[in-house]
């Protein structure tokens, strides 16, 4: 086996926010443009706009730890959130909004993004979505090739984690991150295919840049790929996490993965890799269920409970929670299972008001009331809530 120098597991985590008026509680669908140029003037480099003008993103920095991306975490989302307030708007971390129209919304004025209206039609206008990404550092090419093969088995772990899209136009879908529907119409998403080196991967984005399909890699949108910017693996399957702690959650397991993978291979083992329609399988599942079912333990050749499946994780990573400093992010993951996830937790809000007599609309607008105090829960913005 090749000997490769330890990856360095920095990571860095970006996160998609949706921006709602108090009032109405909709999508701020035309926000003013000195909210984003305060945001830019105050956060130096580390929010951009996206393809939607109600979307704004966020972006730590490179992290030496949790601890460090929990520092950068709390000023991103308190900084959006003070700015946002100043205009009358609020930002949610969900991955899609309990009633907006997606025809309704106004695209952001770039070149990139026309270009993306003018190729994709409506299947791009009706990215009314956000998510989270996760980079972790794998300095050396053909090792983040070898982790992202075996680490692609966990992703439909860490999205039943991150659910926070159950409704769609109003209506509840049934499923826990019907985000998902939306950004598979997309060309190049989903589980990528295995390869044998980062020689043979190369050789596919060059076939694509090729044929005039994509300009460079990073048009290519699967749930997990190799950064086309940063010598990291990009976890992208997650929808957003409404509560800060649970986004350092999934960071923090996804990079003790990524770790304890290494560990393996360091002592001539690695984890199996089964076919991509078992994993399909279970991202399915994820995006069904959540935390609140099965996903299929393929090694058993059974279905197993979620919370089951996690402890044998947390288990299994252990280790590399201690090594990394996130013993406590970590820990964070089994109380989501206990408490709910986002999904979860906006059902509840809207079943809980229906039953006690709202119609649907102002229970979707509590759904939403909820979104913005959850969202600023841990910040400097939050209702008393703040981290030291």
């Amino acid at each position: 086996m090749t000997a490769h120098n330890e990856p360095s597991f920095t990571l860095g985590i970006e996160e998609e926010y949706l921006l709602v008026d108090k009032t109405s509680r909709d999508l701020a669908s035309d926000p003013p443009p000195e909210l984003m140029h305060e945001c830019e003037n105050r956060l130096s480099g580390r929010v951009t706009t996206e393809f939607l003008r109600a979307q704004i993103e966020v972006g730590t920095r490179v992290c030496t730890s949790i601890a460090n991306a929990r520092e950068d975490l709390v000023e991103l989302r308190g900084t959006v959130a003070q700015v946002a307030g100043e205009h009358g708007l609020a930002p949610i971390a969900a991955s899609s909004h309990p009633f907006a129209n997606w025809r309704q919304q106004s695209r952001t004025q770039k070149e990139r993004y026309e270009m993306l209206a003018r190729d994709m039609q409506a299947v791009a206008g009706r990215l009314l979505i956000c998510g989270m990404h996760v980079h972790v550092a794998i300095e050396d090419e053909d090792l983040r090739i070898d982790l992202m093969n075996q680490v692609k088995y966990f992703l439909p772990h860490l999205l039943a984690l991150s659910t926070s899209s159950p409704f769609w136009e109003g209506a509840d879908t049934g499923l826990k991150s019907y985000r998902l529907t939306v950004f598979d119409a997309m060309p190049r998403t989903g589980i990528p295919e295995r390869f044998e080196s980062w020689g043979e991967y190369q050789r596919l984005v060059g076939r694509l840049v090729g044929a005039g399909l994509i300009e460079d890699a990073s048009k290519i949108w699967w749930d997990i790929r190799p950064s086309a910017r940063f010598p990291t693996l990009e976890m992208r399957m997650t929808d957003v996490c409404t509560r800060l702690d649970d986004a350092l959650a999934i960071a923090a397991l996804y990079q003790c993965l990524l770790s304890m993978l290494y560990r393996l291979r360091r002592n001539n083992q690695r984890w199996r890799i089964y076919p991509a329609i078992c994993v399909e399988e279970n991202r399915w599942r994820a995006q069904r269920y959540g935390t609140t079912h099965t996903l299929v333990d393929f090694g058993q050749g059974a279905q197993v409970g979620y919370a089951a499946l996690l402890d044998e994780i947390c288990e299994l990573v252990a280790p590399d929670a201690e090594k990394l400093g996130c013993v406590d992010e970590l820990a964070h993951a089994r109380d989501i299972v206990k408490r709910g996830t986002s999904a979860e937790k906006q059902l509840e809000v809207f079943n809980t008001a229906r039953a006690e007599g709202a119609e649907t609309m102002e229970a979707l607008r509590l759904v939403v009331d909820w979104l913005i105090e959850e969202t600023a829960h841990g910040t400097t913005a939050g209702t008393g809530d703040t981290i030291a």
